[in-house]
């Protein structure tokens, strides 16, 4: 079905109609000059023979062309249905002040951000991927996409802020996962949620009862710590101690049909989604067509050119 993408240009049709109604009236007035004009012989004499009503067909080619070229301006489009890759990664990190933790270099929280970069420009182009940070609560950063740059330069622009609410974290996750549009598909799209963290909850929902929703959901939990059990951090006048909770973060992973990394490499990190699966939507876009009535305007005035020439010597 076509439609008009700037239906207002079809007010361009006006003048052609006011140029198709002054021919029709110049023709009418012809017609009753012809036949006030008591001469008929010299009538005769005046109009080419042969003619007849063909006189008309370049006038009605040249008109037709006009009203063509004035549809496109409008520019016409047709809808198409555009196959849509549903499978979604969230990257959730951790910015808690923990995370300056410098036991891992240049600190946890850079550490974290070298390998959420080398993640997301790993991950097939054609999987969404959404960002997720927090602290003492946890905030889509970045809706599911297939933005790269939107996520990478996300990442580059983490603030810390303090308290960890690890559990929160994968809710929100959840949540960003169900905001992907179904495109006509039924059901969540293939998900994998990786969580960056140096571990230890201290606000929110437990990691029991997110490791459980994300397990209804089916949505595994793939888990990186960072730092050691020697790390510290500077929090005012106060140096603190802040080691790595592995065992919550291995569990969350366990539960949740995740993995549990310590170190990951880009290579091993494959592991999360390669056997993601896929999900295929459609989404209907519209699809330009001017250049159909561009080339049809064309080949009518051609047609008037050529008709006029062929029956009047003229061009026009």
């Amino acid at each position: 079905m076509i439609r008009f993408l700037e239906p207002r240009w079809l007010i361009a049709i006006v003048p052609v109609l006011a140029v198709a109604g002054v021919y029709v009236w110049r023709q009418l007035r012809r017609r009753a000059y012809a036949v006030k004009f008591t001469n008929v012989e010299l009538l005769r004499e005046l109009v080419p023979r042969g003619i007849g009503p063909r006189r008309h067909a370049a006038a009605v080619a040249m008109l037709l062309s006009m009203v063509i070229m004035a549809l496109g301006l409008a520019r016409p489009s047709v809808d198409t249905k555009e196959p849509l890759e549903r499978a979604t990664v969230i990257l959730a990190i951790d910015v808690s002040l923990s995370m300056q933790a410098s036991d891992v270099a240049p600190s946890r929280i850079e550490a974290a951000k070298i390998s959420a970069r080398d993640f997301v420009k790993a991950l097939p182009d054609s999987f969404n991927v959404g960002l997720v940070a927090f602290a003492k609560s946890a905030n889509v950063l970045v809706s599911p996409t297939k933005d790269r740059t939107a996520v990478l330069q996300a990442v580059q622009g983490l603030q810390l802020a303090e308290a960890t609410a690890t559990g929160e974290a994968v809710y929100t996750s959840l949540e960003a996962v169900r905001s992907v549009p179904t495109d006509g598909a039924s059901g969540l799209p293939p998900a994998r949620i990786v969580l960056l963290s140096d571990g230890y909850r201290t606000a929110g929902r437990s990691l029991e009862e997110a490791a459980n929703a994300a397990s209804e959901a089916k949505v595994p939990v793939s888990t990186i710590a960072f730092g050691t059990d020697s790390g510290t951090v500077k929090i005012g006048n106060q140096t603190q101690q802040v080691p790595v909770d592995r065992p919550s973060l291995q569990k969350l992973a366990e539960v949740t049909k995740g993995i549990f990394y310590e170190a990951a490499t880009k290579e091993e990190l494959r592991r999360v989604y390669q056997d993601m699966g896929s999900s295929v939507g459609y989404r209907t876009t519209p699809r330009e067509v001017s250049q159909w009535y561009i080339g049809a305007a064309l080949l009518c005035a051609l047609a008037a050119a050529g008709l006029s020439l062929l029956w009047t010597s003229r061009l026009l």
